[in-house]
C-alpha cells in the first residue's frame, strides 16, 4: 500500500503493538502454525511477517486501557485533517510557485534520515508562505505528524511564547498540556518529540527567541524530521544556523501577467483591449505575487476607464493594503535603521555607494545599518549603487508624507 502512495493508519485493538512488531505471544503461536501449514510456500509467510513488523512501526492507535469513544473521536479528527489538506491542495492559483516549491522540496532531502531545518527568505508579499504551504501539502503524508504554524510573529506578540509551545504540542501530539513557563515548554518539546518524525512549518518568524524555544536543536526531533521557517530576516536564519536558506524569486513578467489575468478576468490571458493596461499594472507590481493578487482582485469586473483611473491614482496614493504588508518589516527596525531607509528612499535610490559617507556624517552608523536593511530584504547592493524595489520606495515616500500631509515643508 505504501508503494502505491496510500496512507496507512493501524489500529491495535486489544493487541500490544510490541507483540506485533516483535511477533511474540499469540503472534508467535500463529506464525508457528503458518510455518507448518505453508512449509511449501514459506515466502508467503515471510511476507506476512515483514508486513506486520512494518505496520507496527507506523504511528497508529492503541486501544488498551482507553475509552473506545475517545479513540474513535481521535481517528475521525485525524482522518478529517488529512482529507482537508488533500482537498485544498489544488485550489490555489499557483502561478510561478510550483517550480519554486519543487526546488524547496529538494532542499528538504526527504529520502534521508537527517533532521533538516530550511529557511525561506524574501521581502514581504513575495510568496514565502504560499511556497511553504504548497510544499507542506505535497509532503505531509510522509510524516508521522505535521503542523503548519501560521503567523508566528503575530501570535508571539499577542499571546507569548508559552502559547506557541502549547499550540505546537497540541497539534503534533494531539494532547492538551499545561505548560508552567517557557523553560517547562522547552523540556516538553524536546522530550516528547525527539522520537517522532515530524514536518513543521513556522511561518513568519522574526525573533531568535521564538526559534530557540520551539526548534532550538536538531536532536529535539526524530530522524527524518523536516523544519521549514519563513522570514523576512536573512540574518536571523544565519544566526540560528539553518541547514540551508532558500531565497524566493520574484515572478517574471509572463508569470505576473498570467496571475493578473486569473484574478482580474478569471482567464489565463487578458482580453486584447486590456492587455496594455494589464502589463502596466504588472510593471507596477514589480514581480510581487501578493501585489498582483490585490490589484487584480480589485480590478475584477471594472471597465477600462476605472482601470486607467486606478493606475493614475496609484502613482499618487499607493494602495493601503500593499503598504501595510510592506511596512511590517520597516516597523521592526531600529530608529536609526528607519532613518537610513528613508534617506535612501527619498534621496539615494540608485545613487553611488558613496552615500555611505553622507549617512556616516549624519551619525546614522551606516556600516551596520545598511547590512541590516539588506538582510531584511529592504535594499540590495547592485554593482556600485543601492537598489530598492519601487513599492518599497513608494512606501518610504508615503511614510514621510504622512508626517505632515497638508504642509510638506514640515516633513522630515
Amino acid at each position: 500500500m505504501k508503494e502505491k502512495k496510500m496512507i496507512i493508519f493501524p489500529i491495535f485493538y486489544d493487541v500490544d503493538p510490541s507483540d506485533v512488531r516483535k511477533q511474540t505471544g499469540t503472534f508467535a503461536q500463529a506464525f508457528a502454525k503458518h510455518n507448518e501449514c505453508f512449509k511449501d510456500c514459506i515466502e508467503k509467510v515471510q511476507k506476512w511477517s515483514f508486513a506486520l513488523r512494518e505496520v507496527a512501526n507506523i504511528k497508529g492507535w492503541h486501544t488498551q486501557n482507553r475509552p473506545e469513544s475517545k479513540i474513535i473521536q481521535n481517528i475521525v479528527r485525524e482522518l478529517l485533517h488529512k482529507l482537508i489538506y488533500a482537498s485544498t491542495e489544488n485550489n490555489e492559483d499557483l502561478v510561478g510557485i510550483t517550480s519554486q516549491a519543487e526546488k524547496l522540496k529538494i532542499c528538504l532531502a526527504l529520502g534521508s534520515n537527517d533532521v533538516r531545518i530550511i529557511g525561506i527568505w524574501g521581502m514581504g508579499g513575495i510568496g514565502k508562505t504560499t511556497i511553504a504551504r504548497v510544499v507542506f501539502h505535497m509532503v505531509s503524508n510522509e510524516f508521522e505528524a505535521y503542523y503548519f504554524f501560521a503567523n508566528v510573529r503575530e501570535v508571539s506578540e499577542r499571546a507569548g511564547l508559552v502559547v506557541l509551545q502549547q499550540q505546537l504540542i497540541l497539534q503534533i501530539l494531539k494532547e492538551s498540556m499545561i505548560i508552567q513557563d517557557v523553560d517547562d515548554g522547552v523540556l516538553l518539546i524536546k522530550n516528547r518529540l525527539h522520537h517522532r518524525r515530524i514536518l513543521l512549518v513556522l511561518d513568519d518568524v522574526n525573533q531568535l527567541e521564538q526559534l530557540n524555544k520551539l526548534v532550538r536543536k536538531h536532536i529535539w526531533f526524530g530522524l527524518g524530521s523536516k523544519i521549514i521557517l519563513t522570514t523576512r530576516d536573512k540574518h536571523l536564519l544565519q544566526t540560528f544556523g539553518v541547514d540551508e536558506i532558500y531565497e524566493v524569486d520574484q515572478l517574471n513578467d509572463d508569470e505576473a501577467l498570467h496571475l493578473m489575468s486569473l484574478k482580474a478576468f478569471k482567464k489565463d490571458h487578458p482580453p486584447k483591449e486590456y492587455l496594455k493596461l494589464s502589463k502596466d499594472f504588472v510593471y507596477y507590481a514589480g514581480g510581487l505575487p501578493l501585489v498582483v493578487e490585490i490589484l487584480g482582485s480589485f480590478l475584477f469586473g471594472r471597465i477600462i476607464d476605472e482601470w486607467n483611473s486606478t493606475l493614475h491614482r496609484l502613482k499618487e496614493f499607493p494602495e493601503p493594503k500593499i503598504l501595510q504588508v510592506l511596512k511590517i518589516t520597516f516597523d521592526g527596525l531600529h530608529e536609526v535603521e528607519k532613518e537610513i531607509f528613508l534617506h535612501i528612499a527619498c534621496f539615494f535610490k540608485r545613487k553611488d555607494k558613496n552615500v555611505v559617507e553622507i549617512l556616516d556624517y549624519l551619525g546614522l552608523y551606516p556600516k551596520i545599518g545598511l547590512w541590516v536593511l539588506i538582510d531584511k530584504s529592504l535594499i540590495k547592493v547592485c554593482e556600485d549603487y543601492f537598489w530598492m524595489h519601487d513599492l518599497l520606495y513608494e512606501m518610504g515616500m508615503d511614510i514621510v508624507s504622512q508626517e505632515c500631509p497638508k504642509e510638506p515643508g514640515k516633513r522630515s
